[in-house]
């Protein structure tokens, strides 16, 4: 079955005014549209589109026949996701499974209501994730080497003013530490909310003022300028020297696996991860912040690479598999022209820009051994399943989403870009 689907983009506070609107073919409402979830998440779960009068979400399609639209009799073990980020998300980071199990056993243990603000674990899941940029994106992903921050917190002191002091003491302190050891005893003195730390945040700010050029690297000096701006009483900044700061270019990834701490703070992006909404936060947010659990689940170690190459899974065809078993990710791009090379027909506002899509095919199938959610993200693509034992078809445009039951392979043609999102091919038949 190809079934559409569509979803209410959640109005976060970091989300953009006009990025999810202008896609999805939208009014904008004036407010922040952060995050279009497409799904069987509980949280937010997608309708199908204009099936019945009344309301009808992919919870309830697959609860009437798990066998058939599910995994393996179940819900799906993913959750695909476009970002809106407007503005730096929180510092944050996802238990793996056995910290989630735990976790949400013992909040149900303890009462803690499923909706309540305060919880940190909404299901008993781990939440691995991948994201690919649609525009340039920004991001803070993974530790860095812990020299590197010695060496940047050395620069913003050397340029500080006032209260330099306390830059030098902590720089010092890091100096001969065991890596691991000295990011976790530097994360417990950024939250600590002493006047040493007040006094290493001014000067961060003092060092990063107009006109000074503290020797560190220009994207670094951009990053801490908007978290102090939009955020400028947390330790927030601070934290960010301990981190990758990562800008990608349309079509690049990160992939980020449980107990990373990361922030995406701006751009546009498809995102795929485990059906889950655990999350524990750190800073940069007026959600609900507990430093010691998230610290608890933090993995300390160094982050060598935070960038993931996808692989050319055929002619217009790139795959991003991180090996776990919830989720991979597809990205197609299909042309009528015959170099595979333009986007035809739908160079226009509603195109991403109007460029040239590197790598399109005229046809492109893709094998559908478990369920698929697919959205649109230019162009207009006709999906198609021609080998079914009755045949169908959807004729998609930009921002429209389908679901996909498992069974025959599916056809994509026109000239779009398609994101694709299924279980991973450890579990693949």
């Amino acid at each position: 079955m190809l079934i559409f689907i569509e979803n209410t983009p959640r109005a976060y506070a970091w989300g953009s005014t006009d990025a999810l609107p202008a896609m999805l073919g939208h009014a904008p409402t004036g407010e922040p549209q952060a995050e279009l979830w497409l799904g069987d998440h509980p949280g937010s779960p997608a309708s199908v589109a204009k099936a019945t009068p009344v309301p009808h979400t992919l919870i309830e399609l697959i609860s009437q026949d798990p066998e058939r639209y599910g995994v393996n009799g179940g819900p799906l073990p993913f959750l695909l996701k476009v970002l809106a980020i407007g503005a730096p998300l929180s510092l944050q980071a996802h238990p793996d499974e056995r910290q989630a199990r735990a976790g949400f056993a013992a909040e149900n243990a303890a009462g803690v209501p499923i909706d309540s603000p305060v919880r940190n674990y909404r299901d008993p899941n781990h939440k691995p994730e991948l994201l690919v940029a649609l525009s340039e994106v920004t991001a803070l992903s993974g530790f860095r080497p812990l020299g590197d921050t010695i060496m940047d917190l050395r620069a913003l002191a050397a340029a500080a003013p006032h209260g330099a002091a306390a830059l030098w003491a902590v720089a010092d302190r890091l100096v001969g530490a065991d890596p691991d050891r000295g990011r976790e005893e530097f994360l417990w003195w950024a939250f600590s909310d002493t006047d040493e730390v007040r006094d290493a945040m001014r000067a961060v700010v003092d060092a990063i003022g107009a006109g000074s050029r503290p020797a560190i690297h220009p994207d670094r000096l951009e990053c801490l300028r908007s978290l102090a701006d939009h955020y400028p009483d947390d330790p927030g900044a601070l934290v960010s020297l301990l981190l990758h700061h990562v800008r990608l270019a349309p079509g690049e990834a990160v992939y980020l696996g449980a107990r990373q701490l990361h922030a995406y703070l701006g751009g546009i992006a498809v995102e795929v991860m485990a059906a889950s909404d655990n999350v524990l936060r750190a800073g940069l947010t007026e959600k609900h912040v507990d430093i010691p659990e998230m610290l608890r689940v933090l993995d300390f170690g160094e982050l060598s690479e935070p960038r993931m190459l996808g692989r050319r899974a055929a002619a217009g065809l790139c795959e991003w598999d991180p090996g776990v078993p919830d989720f991979r990710l597809f990205r197609a791009r299909v042309t009528h022209d015959s170099d595979g090379s333009s986007v035809g027909a739908f160079g226009d506002a509603a195109s991403l820009g109007g460029a040239r899509l590197e790598g399109a095919a005229t046809e492109v199938v893709v094998e559908a051994h478990a369920p698929l959610v697919l959205i649109v993200t230019a162009g207009r693509v006709l999906v198609s399943r021609p080998e079914a034992e009755l045949a169908e078809m959807a004729n998609a445009a930009r921002g429209q989403s389908l679901y996909v039951s498992a069974g025959e392979p599916i056809h994509l043609t026109g000239s779009g870009e398609v994101f694709l999102a299924t279980v991973g091919s450890a579990v693949t038949p």
